[in-house]
């Protein structure tokens, strides 16, 4: 076994299913067309053809990888460029299911697919140069390791999370204009916003570093542009949640704070385990993996009592098995929620909640298409078998479930609204 399944096995459990491609949840000619990298002056297609070749370029500049590995990372940059799609031709656990959902796309040129499948799988490209699948110097390496320990020092994702948890203290917590009330609602209303702003410390979208973040939670209000935090709150407060299921996106920042909400929601009870879903391999650069979380607290070990505290509350609830990590091969795939296979069906469906983290699970659950942004959130998301709530920012075209006079708005303040990352939601489908 690699180091990396050495690091999971206490943790999680793998899915009983082989990748494959089942039949969808939904009539498709009920979906919009799929948003694609060929849409002229698209965001698509500036992902594409500007932030996935830049991230090539870095791997190319990285000192790790070999000049073998540089080279190949070179060839895939210039393919995606200038050349034509090529298929997967390493002998790989997923390799079958790959040329089945590529074979549309193979021999096309990048900038002529649909933008979730060719984001997906240009990072399962990227395992294939480097042999993460094969024996070799990077089996079951996650390359991207060195850039997600940055965000561990001790001056960053846990000292951010120091001050969370500090402003949390009755003498910090602010007015707050809900009818609910302070108190108990006030925290649970900061933590949930800090993992919805955390999803902006992304490492292949870092959006952070253009807009910036408040210094006060509550000070980014007037960028939720829709909030059904009380709606959650409220729908936990008066069901028995047995089992809450959490969706992770990013490791670092993002993941640090998703950790603090998830000690909260057991703390005080408003659910009785939690079962986090993960990445079985190396995905969209930060995606989080078992071993992130791993590493997660073993930064918050030696970076202040705070996070030391927050690190032993979570390793007691993992010893009472109130809180499970899991993978499953779905998620670094490009198959929407509505393509869901059976057994990750059947999770879902048996839980009491869910919480769905950032923007590509939000192009998930919607379908990443062309959907009028008017559209109640309700009717792409219909299909899903358990109540549940996107934290989102907005890094993608896709947003649904605003009101004309919003997106009027929006789109004279700002035409870069829908991807810039400045705005987000707390988006839920729950029955009142």
């Amino acid at each position: 076994m690699g180091r990396n399944a050495e690091i999971i096995q206490p943790w999680c459990c793998n899915s009983v299913t082989r990748p494959h491609l089942p039949p969808p949840r939904i009539d498709l000619a009920t979906l919009p067309p799929l948003i694609s990298t060929n849409d002229p002056h698209s965001f698509a297609k500036f992902t594409l053809e500007g932030r996935d070749t830049r991230i090539l370029q870095e791997m190319e500049h990285a000192s790790y990888f070999s000049p073998d590995l540089k080279r190949a990372f070179k060839k895939l940059r210039t393919e995606i460029l200038d050349g034509v799609i090529q298929p997967l031709r390493e002998d790989a656990p997923d390799a079958d299911f790959w040329r089945q959902v590529s074979k549309p796309y193979s021999g096309r040129s990048w900038l002529d697919a649909p933008w979730f499948w060719a984001e997906t799988f240009f990072y399962r490209r990227i395992l294939e140069i480097v042999g993460y699948f094969q024996l070799g110097a990077w089996h079951e390496r996650d390359p991207f390791a060195p850039l997600k320990d940055a965000e561990l020092r001790p001056d960053v994702a846990p000292k951010r999370v120091r001050g969370l948890l500090q402003s949390l203290t009755p003498g910090n917590l602010t007015p707050n204009p809900s009818p609910i009330g302070r108190g108990e609602f006030e925290t649970f209303e900061l933590l949930l916003y800090a993992a919805l702003w955390g999803n902006r410390v992304d490492l292949s979208y870092n959006v952070e570093r253009m807009v910036g973040r408040a210094e006060r939670l509550h000070d980014e209000r007037a960028n939720l542009l829709v909030d059904d935090a009380a709606r959650v709150w409220g729908f936990l407060q008066t069901h028995r949640v047995k089992q809450l299921v959490y969706v992770a996106d990013n490791a670092g920042t993002e993941l640090a704070y998703d950790l603090a909400l998830i000690e909260y929601l057991l703390h005080a009870r408003l659910a009785e385990k939690i079962v986090v879903h993960l990445k079985p391999q190396p995905f969209y650069v930060s995606d989080a993996m078992p071993q992130d979380v791993e590493r997660t607290l073993a930064a918050f070990d030696t970076a202040n009592a705070e996070t030391r505290a927050l690190a032993a509350s979570l390793r007691a609830l993992r010893a009472q098995q109130r809180l499970e990590l899991r993978v499953h091969w779905f998620y670094p795939t490009p198959l929407h929620f509505f393509e869901m296979p059976d057994d990750l069906w059947n999770t879902m469906r048996s839980c009491d909640f869910v919480i769905l983290k950032g923007d590509v699970n939000y192009r998930r659950v919607v379908g990443d298409a062309h959907w009028k942004h008017t559209i109640a959130f309700e009717y792409p998301t219909r299909y899903f078998p358990a109540p549940f709530v996107a934290l989102r920012t907005l890094k993608s075209d896709v947003i649904v479930g605003l009101t004309a006079a919003q997106v009027d708005a929006l789109n004279h303040a700002d035409r870069e609204w829908r991807v810039n990352g400045k705005r987000g939601v707390a988006q839920a489908k729950i029955s009142d």
